[in-house]
């Protein structure tokens, strides 16, 4: 029997989350929220931080099939999305899913592989399909895409274009753990392996569709659309929000305000989604650049309503 979404679900799979990822509460929200606003998450961080640690939690406590794909320079668009392979004794070539087709896909060190390689994932992130020898097939629903990135002055790495990154909802950095968190850490104690699934695919669902009953107001939407007309008219960035960054922007203050347990959007909803939802999409160049735009942007417009 399917039970219904409740707000207590949202809840424990949030602390569970925390009990796994130590010391990263906010870290944690924006990545469930990313989730449940049908986004794609973004990780740039040093190696060692706890990426993957947070994207298998995230796997794991939603009851969603993971796939953990390393990108590297020689990968392939076929390894990613899969290929066609000749059958000698049936006479006829059999269609072999790549780890595209998952649940929760892992794209590890993303900028590691050739721009060629990272195109293939575009269609996937922005349409919920993939293309292959002409032929289109559907990926899982829900499919969410966890991409971690090294720092761009790492040698080896392919800047991600504009495009692929605008199909990230968000961008998030995790930072060194305090002290506590790392003690933690160090003792050792294994908690990924102790995480339930609390949630299943259709639960999943339903939570993502209760964000269309999200109540945006019209001094809501006033403030956002300031937002955005200051992003384009300030003198130091080449470009400000398109549309459909604003839209996105929307999104995630909906997924916030869900998490909350609001069923309607706050001024605080759009603050706290702002930094990780535009700051990629002002500057494709350092990341602590987008962030701090984002943020001059974010003091210098007035709350309206």
């Amino acid at each position: 029997m399917n039970r219904p979404a409740r707000l207590g679900d949202l809840e424990a799979v949030t602390a569970a989350l925390e009990g796994v990822v130590l010391g990263k509460s906010r870290e944690v929200r924006l990545a469930l929220c990313c989730l449940l606003s049908r986004g794609h998450l973004l990780i740039e961080d040093l190696p060692g931080l706890g990426k993957t640690t947070l994207a298998q939690s995230l796997s794991r406590v939603t009851g969603l099939d993971m796939q953990r794909l390393q990108f590297t320079s020689d990968l392939l668009p076929a390894d990613v999305l899969g290929v066609s392979v000749f059958d000698p004794r049936e006479a006829h070539f059999t269609f072999h899913p790549g780890p595209i087709f998952h649940g929760v896909v892992l794209a590890d060190e993303i900028n590691r592989a050739t721009p060629k390689t990272q195109s293939a994932l575009l269609e996937a992130m922005e349409e919920g399909r993939v293309t292959v020898e002409g032929e289109t097939r559907s990926l899982p629903d829900p499919f969410f895409v966890i991409a971690t990135q090294n720092p761009q002055e790492q040698a080896g790495t392919f800047a991600l274009p504009e495009s692929q990154l605008d199909r990230f909802l968000m961008r998030l950095s995790l930072g060194y753990p305090d002290a506590r968190a790392e003690r933690e850490i160090l003792r050792g104690r294994e908690r990924l392996a102790e995480l339930p699934a609390l949630l299943d695919a259709e639960r999943l669902r339903a939570w993502q569709a209760r964000l269309g009953s999200i109540h945006v107001a019209e001094a809501l939407l006033d403030y956002v659309q300031a937002l955005v007309t200051a992003s384009r008219e300030h003198p130091e960035l080449a470009w400000g929000l398109s549309t459909r960054g604003a839209l996105a922007l929307l999104q995630a203050a909906r997924g916030w305000a869900l998490l909350e347990g609001r069923d309607h959007v706050l001024p605080e909803d759009v603050q706290a989604v702002w930094v990780p939802v535009v700051g990629h999409r002002l500057s494709s160049g350092r990341r602590e650049e987008g962030e701090a735009l984002a943020r001059h942007l974010l003091a210098r417009v007035p709350v309206m309503g």
